[in-house]
């Protein structure tokens, strides 16, 4: 059983105009085998958030603490975030021109485990992997993300989280840009790899739609750099009958109050 724990987080990054804070004290604990839905509008902080336990140098945490079993986050290298079992599937996945995928997905594997994979084994898992998500097998020697769809960058993604085995899997809107059957195929792979491993999830989407093949166990209402309302499914069942207003009112009315 695996947890993390983000406490009274509260983050800043810079911009033309100056420091401007994003995060504006979260509270979140994810336990293994649960899936938590972060939902909200444009602008509310959800990438942030995701960034921000990733070790995204463009944020500064400013105060408050996020610990995976324990252990300080925020004092890790990015790669050690990544031995420890967080990651992050991006919202916008990068070229990486001159790398094939085989090889970023070995290396990737082996700096995670800390030592190679038995090739033959490694081998199966790929094209078993690749498989599953309805990846052709030439993707393997093509370099990573460059001229792939974006329903193909998204695949790669989730076939990274299915070979890596995270404790705790970050997916930043995964469900962007993606048609009907690429939503499907993207969602089967993330609950075939929660369920192999029970790694803990946390899903960050504007929509319901990818909930109706990921089932959350619980749903966070994010606006304004904080959590403001907290529930199970049918909290996003409510968010796709009324949206986020009454929620953007309410902080907007904090705000002046303050």
């Amino acid at each position: 059983m695996s947890t993390l724990e983000i406490r009274d987080l509260h983050v800043t990054v810079e911009t033309e105009n100056g420091t401007k804070e994003i995060l504006k004290g979260v509270n979140l604990t994810i336990n293994s085998g649960e899936t938590h839905a972060i939902m909200g509008p444009n602008g509310s902080g959800k990438s942030t958030l995701a960034y921000s336990i990733a070790g995204h140098p463009k944020y500064t945490i400013t105060s408050g603490t996020v610990t995976l079993d324990g252990e300080d986050v925020l004092a890790m290298d990015v790669d050690e975030r990544a031995r420890a079992g967080v990651f992050l599937a991006m919202q916008y996945p990068v070229e990486v021109p001159g790398v094939t995928v085989s090889n970023f997905l070995r290396t990737a594997k082996t700096a995670v485990d800390g030592e190679a994979p038995r090739l033959r084994t490694w081998v199966k898992d790929v094209k078993d992997a690749m498989g599953n998500l309805k990846m052709d097998p030439a993707f393997a020697d093509r370099n990573v993300n460059e001229g792939f769809s974006g329903g193909e960058k998204k695949r790669h993604e989730i076939l990274q989280m299915e070979l890596l085995k995270p404790k705790m899997a970050i997916l930043d809107e995964t469900d962007s840009g993606l048609d009907v059957d690429a939503l499907r195929i993207v969602s089967e792979g993330v609950n075939r790899a929660k369920a192999e491993t029970n790694c803990g999830v946390l899903l960050i989407t504007h929509y319901t739609r990818i909930l109706r093949y990921i089932k959350p166990d619980h749903v966070h209402v994010f606006v304004n750099g904080r959590v403001a309302e907290e529930g199970g499914p049918e909290l996003a069942d409510r968010l796709e009958a009324e949206g986020y207003d009454r929620y953007v009112n309410a902080a907007v009315g904090s705000e002046v109050k303050a």
